[in-house]
């Protein structure tokens, strides 16, 4: 799968296409405490690739410690947590170093894995995917923050990953940045087909983007939702994405007053 190969939008390679739907990640009974706090009680969940699922839950349910064991950031059992193949994460925070350039923060994730002469091309095709070519040689305290975040994802990207754990990326970002950045990420994904696992508070961003939303809550995945919607027609108003959005913040426990529909978006 060549991630980062220039083609016409919307595009994948026969290689990516042939491989859509194989499992790339899979929780089988998974366990996580710290000291006496169990957070994830026999946990199951499998990804393929080409999917893209949302995993929502209360503050404090377990989700961003299910993510950081996917990534391999905690130490997990083999026979409980198995990933197949080239896994990036990014986080709420860009977490660019402030001393590295642009392209020296995306080159971050290819130290290990390319050598010196290919890492170039990669980390521009990766840039251009993410509208900074621009923004190459510049300082990241000089960015927006939707452009630090698009180094984030380019950075995530140019590692040609099987599967990207997105940790609420756009949870800082202003209302119109977001919508940017929503539109940025379902173009990357729609031309790559790469698995994606998306962590996020927003029920409304879940059923805008995800083609599975989940909710985890008492350490296991309680409740799984298949959005069949076209994410051109997913506005609030459509009244399946308005039944889901009821029925997700229904299991998440938050109620809320019909006539104030778009005021509870997040629990």
């Amino acid at each position: 799968m060549a991630l980062l190969t220039a083609r016409p939008k919307g595009t994948t390679t026969d290689d990516t296409r042939s491989r859509v739907g194989e499992t790339v990640a899979e929780v089988r009974g998974h366990h996580r405490s710290f000291g006496s706090t169990h957070v994830l009680r026999g946990a199951d969940l499998t990804v393929r690739r080409g999917e893209f699922v949302a995993l929502l839950g209360r503050s404090g349910s377990g989700k961003s410690t299910l993510l950081r064991s996917l990534a391999g950031l905690d130490p997990s059992p083999r026979d409980e947590v198995a990933v197949t193949g080239r896994t990036s994460v990014a986080f709420q925070e860009p977490r660019l170093l402030p001393w590295r350039s642009v392209r020296r923060n995306v080159e971050l994730a290819l130290l290990n894995t390319v050598r010196d002469g290919s890492r170039a091309e990669k980390v521009r095709g990766a840039l251009a995917e993410v509208s900074l070519t621009e923004k190459t040689d510049v300082w990241p305290g000089s960015l927006s923050g939707g452009q630090a975040q698009r180094v984030s994802l380019a950075r995530a990207l140019v590692s040609e990953p099987d599967l990207m754990l997105l940790d609420e990326p756009f949870s800082a970002l202003d209302a119109l940045t977001r919508i940017e950045m929503h539109a940025l990420v379902t173009q990357l994904w729609e031309r790559h087909q790469p698995a994606i696992l998306l962590v996020t508070h927003d029920v409304d961003e879940a059923l805008a983007l995800a083609d599975r939303v989940l909710v985890l809550d008492e350490g296991r995945i309680a409740r799984e939702w298949r959005v069949e919607v076209r994410r051109t027609s997913r506005s609030p108003e459509h009244h399946e994405i308005a039944q889901l959005r009821e029925e997700v913040l229904g299991a998440l426990g938050v109620t809320q007053n019909p006539s104030h529909h778009r005021e509870t978006g997040a629990a």
